[in-house]
């Protein structure tokens, strides 16, 4: 190995979610070695979240960058985008079908997380990614380098780490003193296998993207994946401790499933049958975020992507397209500046705070809108004005 200035200085990604895969994988195209640290045993992304779609200007030019732009046309699923809005009673506010033909401009097909991961996996050197590795803790050190601790007792010492860890970022906490902050959305998802053999008429009403009933500062939303299954979320504006206070039994699925049609009872039978038709197992989660505009003290060995950075509401549908355009500019900012992490992380950093606060913004005014009063007209107003405002550029 070569010495002094032109060693391969140590770039540690902690989590191996959409955006740290996608931040390895430019590295690695750009000739820039890094390791990835997964606290799970093996990738489970299979098993985690359901259907993302790919926005042009972030997730699919992340792709592009990555080389796998063509593949990802042959799985993404342009149909996906249907969409459907009704309120409590079943009455229709929006109805929108999809082209099923990519035509390019503004297009924002759907892939399977777990599909998107294995894309990414399939290109990455099998030896970047270490899995079974749980960041207990991580440490600057006198020199400027970050000492990672493993709950497995490995102990690395890089010169970049990048927190791709989600909310609850371990890496985090060396940048700032700020911690996310409960959302006052609580969700609880769902599952409606084969849904188009087992519940064709459910399948039909749902079409082939998503389904969202609002109304009431609740949601009852459907969304196809692709492996045939229909994605359902329970959600509610509610109380930070209510899945304590609830007395809802969430590991006892059918009486669960019971008190969560109580809580629905007024609602179109129909939007009723994505709670009935689900499978026996129920996860019920609290929506978490950082604050609008959160910035944090600079560090020239230490940056964060994803939701460790800027964690906000689903209702943009802007998290995994956020993760992979910060991993984009963060992996062409090392590539440009090798030589210099603290240059490539400054650089980086502005135009991740500038495009992550207007995600945010947008996110929470997306997030109210949803659980508003007559939530369902809102949106549908509100939908009508953008395409309007668009006919007119």
């Amino acid at each position: 190995m070569t010495t002094g200035s032109k060693e391969q200085k140590r770039i540690a990604i902690i989590g191996a979610g959409p955006g740290g895969l996608t931040l390895a994988l430019i590295l690695q195209r750009h000739g820039i070695q890094s390791v990835v640290y997964e606290r799970e045993l093996h990738d489970q992304s299979h098993e985690r979240g359901g259907s993302l779609d790919l926005h042009e200007e972030s997730g699919q030019k992340a792709l592009k960058e990555a080389g796998l732009y063509d593949k990802f046309q042959t799985l993404a699923r342009y149909e996906g985008e249907d969409f459907r809005v009704l309120d409590k009673s079943g009455n229709i506010y929006i109805d929108d079908e999809a082209d099923t033909e990519p035509d390019g401009a503004g297009a924002r097909p759907e892939i399977d997380r777990g599909v998107l991961c294995d894309l990414l996996l399939q290109e990455i050197h099998a030896d970047t990614i270490k899995y079974g590795y749980k960041l207990d803790k991580a440490v600057t050190l006198e020199n400027g380098m970050t000492e990672l601790q493993f709950e497995n007792g490995f102990v690395d010492t890089v010169h970049l780490v990048i927190g791709s860890d989600g909310a609850f970022s371990r890496v985090r906490p060396l940048l700032t003193d700020i911690d996310v902050e409960y959302s006052g959305l609580t969700m609880i998802e769902l599952n409606i296998l084969n849904a188009a053999a087992n519940y064709p008429e459910l399948a039909a009403f749902n079409k082939r993207g998503k389904m969202f009933g609002l109304d009431d500062h609740k949601a009852i939303i459907g969304q196809v994946n692709g492996d045939g299954r229909i994605k359902v979320y329970a959600a509610f504006r509610i109380e930070k401790d209510w899945l304590e206070t609830s007395g809802i039994p969430f590991n006892q699925p059918k009486e669960a499933k019971e008190r969560l049609l109580d809580i629905f009872q007024d609602w179109d039978e129909q939007l009723k049958d994505y709670i009935r038709f689900a499978e026996d197992a129920l996860l019920p989660r609290r929506i978490y975020m950082l604050p609008i505009g959160f910035q944090w003290n600079r560090n020239p060995g230490v940056t964060l992507i994803g939701d460790a950075a800027h964690v906000m509401s689903p209702f943009a549908g802007e998290g995994v397209n956020m993760a992979m355009f910060d991993a984009l500019e963060l992996a062409l900012a090392i590539a440009r500046h090798n030589d210099d992490f603290s240059k490539a992380i400054e650089e980086y950093e502005e135009i991740m705070y500038a495009s992550s606060s207007e995600k945010a913004r947008d996110s929470d005014y997306s997030l109210k809108l949803c659980f508003s009063d007559n939530a369902a007209a809102n949106l549908a107003e509100f939908m009508s004005s953008i395409i309007d405002q668009h006919n007119r550029q």
